[in-house]
């Protein structure tokens, strides 16, 4: 389940704040608890950049579908005359 503030990151939002994230946990220097909710933190924004990705996804593979009908449907126009 996502939270309304997942809902409103935009793909870069999520993504700079992801790559924050990952950055604290490698410089260390966190304690245990810290460290804990920044991994949290870090799969949760993981998610909303896939979301926003596998949305990316479908869309273009919608547009190309479309492409690809129109195409062949006008190849069969071009058949038939």
């Amino acid at each position: 389940m996502t939270s309304k503030v997942e809902e409103a990151l935009g793909y870069e939002q999520a993504r700079d704040e992801l790559i924050e994230v990952v950055r604290r946990l490698e410089a260390g220097g966190t304690t245990l608890e810290e460290s804990l909710a920044l991994w949290e933190r870090g799969e949760e924004l993981a998610k909303v950049c896939r979301r926003w990705l596998d949305g990316a996804r479908a869309r273009l593979d919608a547009a190309l579908a479309e492409e690809a009908e129109a195409e062949a449907a006008q190849e069969g126009a071009g058949a038939e005359s």
